[in-house]
């Protein structure tokens, strides 16, 4: 009697096991299907950003069918999960170590190191203090600031004797935007692409050793349900900068919460119409949103740049009380070093008339955004 008991409850642990497998299954096949839909809606967007997760949650699931005693049909789901598994993983391993990517040293005639930082603040923080502390550790010559608002701006004028130069976009709508510089900012302009809410910052500097060089800043909205139904005016934003980008003779950085990841379609079109660099190529994922829950985080927080600007280094920094880590990068200018350039893919005709589409969609879209946002 004993022995038919534990047998049976074998037998009901066994069958719960096959139906999570089951289920699994389907749903990651659902979340893998869903971005290659080419529609706007944040249901078909957001999974793009777990693209990191759910390629572990596919590797536990193919382990776990070896623990499982299932019917013959299991090997088709085993296949299944293979298959989407090489799938994900050959788009992330471009963003790891593991990608070849050829090492630039510093030669004589390039510019000397220059280090920037780039932090989403999170308008509500009210932790000014630790991060005016990351600011004097590091020490960047440049910092930009996302969610910044007029409190944020007051409690970050302690640093201006040592940034002397700014450009700021003060809003209470959780797109305020603050430049801070050592270096000389000799023109900048704000920008609104596709909404009059929405800006972004292109600043010019020239550093004392005589390198001039372009520094945008931009935040467009999510695709979320709980902002942006759709992804049209982050879309036509990033490729309505990488359409002014493109008009630039000099050299050029864009950073900045992109609110998108690398290996979007939309994202790899900002890549191709820009001819700029993807530093996370052969690097890392810099994974920085949520900055609290280190297994739900998505590198939402990019950077581009033109092939005469090197990367040295590019990682996050500790938080600050926000809920997105702070990007920290060094880098160096380099006009005669060409061999970045085979690192430039460009936009065929066909995709650069789909940028086109997608920046008057996103003109088109009519956000709706509280111009004051309270916390809540």
């Amino acid at each position: 009697m004993k022995s038919c008991k534990i047998e049976l409850n074998l037998s009901v642990i066994l069958t719960c096991m096959w139906i999570l497998y089951v289920i699994l299954t389907v749903l990651l096949l659902i979340l893998t299907l869903l971005p290659k839909i080419q529609h706007s809606h944040w249901v078909f967007r957001v999974p793009e950003f777990g693209k990191i997760q759910l390629t572990f949650f596919i590797l536990f699931t193919l382990i776990l069918g070896f623990l499982i005693d299932a019917p013959k049909t299991l090997w088709y789901y085993q296949g299944l999960l293979l298959v989407i598994f090489v799938h994900h993983g050959v788009t992330l391993i471009k963003y790891t170590p593991l990608y070849p990517v050829k090492k630039h040293s510093q030669q004589h005639q390039s510019s000397e190191k220059l280090h920037f930082i780039s932090a989403n603040v999170y308008q509500f923080n009210k932790e000014y203090d630790r991060f005016i502390q990351l600011i004097r550790k590091y020490k960047p010559e440049m910092f930009l600031t996302m969610e910044s608002n007029g409190d944020w701006e007051n409690a970050l004028r302690v640093l201006e004797k040592d940034y002397p130069y700014q450009h700021k976009v003060t809003l209470e709508n959780t797109y305020g935007m603050h430049f801070y510089s050592k270096i000389k900012i000799e023109d900048s302009q704000t920008h609104y692409f596709v909404a009059d809410d929405i800006p972004s910052i292109e600043a010019h500097l020239k550093t004392k050793d005589g390198f001039s060089f372009v520094f945008f800043g931009v935040h467009p909205p999510p695709p979320s349900p709980t902002e942006e139904e759709t992804s049209k005016e982050r879309d036509g934003d990033l490729l309505s900068t990488a359409k002014r980008v493109i008009e630039i003779k000099k050299p050029v950085i864009v950073v900045g919460d992109f609110n998108n990841v690398a290996w979007s379609k939309s994202s790899i079109l900002f890549r191709k119409t820009s001819h700029l660099i993807d530093p996370r190529i052969g690097h890392s994922f810099v994974s920085t949103f949520h900055a609290k829950y280190r297994l739900l985080r998505f590198p939402i927080d990019l950077m581009f740049h033109s092939e005469d600007i090197f990367i040295k280094d590019l990682k996050t920094l500790e938080n600050f009380g926000s809920d997105h880590l702070p990007v920290y990068c060094e880098f160096f200018i380099d006009h005669e070093n060409e061999e970045q350039e085979e690192r430039i893919d460009y936009a065929t005709q066909e995709e650069k008339v789909e940028a086109e589409e997608m920046i008057e969609e996103g003109k088109k879209e009519d956000g709706e955004r509280d111009a004051v946002v309270t916390e809540g």
